[in-house]
């Protein structure tokens, strides 16, 4: 898709030629230079870009990292967690126990369980 706005640079400037005063051939050859070249310059610029942008975490995803209120104790067999808002079921990642009030870091979400140490 990003390809036909440079060709479209490159109509744009075969018409600049033909208002200066330029001939057919001339038209054509400006649009193929010059689409040409910005189609070789600027959709690697472009892919590389895409390439690099960050992918955006959601769902259950984006809960990973995040941090909690321990609302009711929290040991290996569960408890529950306020997590942004939401209660989730929760239990720790390596068996310690954490207290009401306590703030806690996601690990993993498991189902509908909050993994958290």
């Amino acid at each position: 898709m990003p390809e036909f706005g440079m060709l479209a640079i490159g109509a744009a400037a075969g018409a600049i030629t033909a208002a200066l005063g330029g001939g057919p051939v001339a038209q054509v050859v400006v649009f193929a230079l010059v689409s040409t070249a910005l189609i070789v310059v600027v959709r690697p610029v472009a892919k590389r870009m895409r390439a690099e942008r960050p992918e955006l975490a959601s769902g259950v995803d984006a809960l990973k990292g995040q941090r909690a209120v321990v609302l009711e104790r929290v040991d290996d067999h569960g408890g529950r967690v306020k997590i942004g808002g939401e209660i989730w079921s929760a239990r720790t990642l390596e068996g310690d126990t954490y207290e009401p009030g306590s703030r806690v870091d996601v690990v993993e979400i498991d189902g509908a369980t909050a993994i958290v140490m």
